[in-house]
């Protein structure tokens, strides 16, 4: 039987060949063994493909009876490693924090396992009655929010 460990030091080995990084792998089924990577300018099927064979190369025999899929990090789904998060500074994001309150605006900063948004929100300027949307900035730790996704703008 393999071990995710095994599965993990040869996909480091493939990615170091270039600017890849590993998001996830999940050995969740007896027979099944997935794996998500990703890339700054997205990840080709080619190079799922390419890694696929990779790994079948590496391990072999070992793989079995596994089935083995290598996919990317989906556009839509939370972030789940840090370089995700330095990826996508610029774009817009909604992050869900521990209590469940969502804010959307624009990554702006990642420090660590801290991260900045700016989001606009309406706020009544001093000696003014009328409120007017403001840039603020919000920090979160990774750590501590539910999600951060990177949302799609089809402006």
């Amino acid at each position: 039987m393999i071990t995710k460990e095994a599965v993990q030091t040869v996909v480091e080995e493939w990615l170091s060949q270039g600017d890849y990084f590993l998001v996830d792998i999940q050995m969740a089924d007896a027979d099944r063994i997935v794996i998500e990577i990703d890339h700054a300018d997205g990840v080709w099927i080619e190079d799922c493909a390419e890694l696929s064979r990779f790994l079948q190369e590496r391990l072999g025999d070992e793989l079995g009876d596994y089935e083995l899929e290598v996919g990317s990090a989906g556009l839509g789904q939370p972030f789940k490693v840090a370089q995700q998060y330095v990826n996508h500074v610029g774009d817009e994001v909604e992050v869900v924090d521990a209590s469940g309150k969502k804010t959307v605006g624009v990554l702006k900063q990642v420090d660590g396992d801290r991260f900045v948004v700016t989001a606009k929100e309406k706020q009544v300027p001093e000696g003014k009655k009328r409120p007017v949307l403001t840039d603020v900035d919000h920090e979160f730790g990774m750590a501590e929010v539910k999600s951060t996704k990177y949302l799609l703008n089809f402006k």
